[in-house]
């Protein structure tokens, strides 16, 4: 480039003429609002939520097929009044956020033991691919003959989901995290769990925050199972309640809340990728 730019000055001397090398304008995408990126997020579910109450109020979907929006939002408010909403919600979300926490540290810390060595591997990665293969839902006679169907039950069903998927994406994590980069840091003076913390987590994060957000979905298919069986408080035996009597705006409002403590769920990841990896923002094609 240097060269280049001599040979025009040289030129240009030569011809009698001045010029002048001007800095290369390079095309960037105009950032979108900040502003416009929530309403986006809520736009598709919006439209369908308006195509549900246009659908109930014109009769094309039938109340006793698909409750109205009107019908949850009195359910709704029948059960706020009542304090059992908020009561039901804390407890399936202690359940799910027990469970979660518990199967994510277990599958946190095989992976990291499987991926960084050869010995652990070959000590725990047959079991764990044994405990991906088993359907959790079939588990749960096993669970309930062996730590009965209170608390205990609920929450080691959802630890025993979401072990798997922290597990492989941890280990896969921690497998393709750059050599040389590892070897850069053991030159700084990094080693044993210094190593691990200051240099192979913080590449492996990605992988670990997508499990995460994996676990995370699937705790809720688990929380539905568990609350099926001997509960008293909960979303889910809000919906046993609802079978029971046939009300489908109480099943309607089981599911809005289950997405909304997805939604809850989703926040929480997407807070932590924000302030642990804040280069992922700028990957995007705004």
């Amino acid at each position: 480039m240097a060269v280049l730019a001599a040979r025009a000055a040289t030129s240009g001397q030569e011809d009698g003429t001045h010029l002048t090398l001007e800095t290369p304008s390079y095309r960037v995408g105009r950032a979108r609002p900040r502003w416009l990126s929530v309403p986006l997020r809520f736009l598709v579910p919006a439209l369908i939520v308006v195509g549900w109450w246009i659908g109930s109020a014109t009769g094309a979907i039938p109340e006793e097929v698909l409750a109205g929006p009107p019908k949850v939002w009195t359910a709704f408010s029948e059960l706020f009044e009542t304090g059992q909403l908020i009561d039901f919600s804390i407890a399936s979300f202690k359940r799910a956020a027990l469970g979660v926490l518990f199967g994510v540290a277990v599958g946190l810390v095989l992976g990291i033991l499987s991926g960084l060595s050869s010995l652990g591997e070959e000590l725990i990665d047959s079991t764990m691919q044994i405990n991906r293969a088993i359907p959790f839902l079939a588990l749960v006679p096993l669970f309930i003959a062996w730590f009965g169907i209170d608390e205990t039950f609920k929450v080691l069903l959802i630890a025993f989901a979401t072990v798997g998927p922290m597990y492989a994406y941890t280990y896969l994590g921690v497998r393709n995290v750059d050599r040389k980069m590892v070897e850069a840091a053991q030159s700084f003076g990094l080693c044993g769990w210094r190593l691990v913390v200051g240099a192979i987590l913080p590449s492996a994060l990605p992988g670990i925050l997508m499990a995460l957000r994996i676990c995370l979905s699937i705790s809720i298919t688990g929380l539905i199972a568990a609350e099926q069986i001997g509960t008293r408080e909960g979303i889910g035996y809000l919906v046993t309640l609802a079978q029971e009597y046939n009300r489908t705006d109480y099943m309607v409002l089981c599911v809005v809340l289950y997405a909304l403590l997805g939604l809850v769920f989703d926040g929480v990841v997407r807070i932590i990728e924000r302030y642990s990896m804040p280069w992922r923002g700028q990957v995007a094609v705004r």
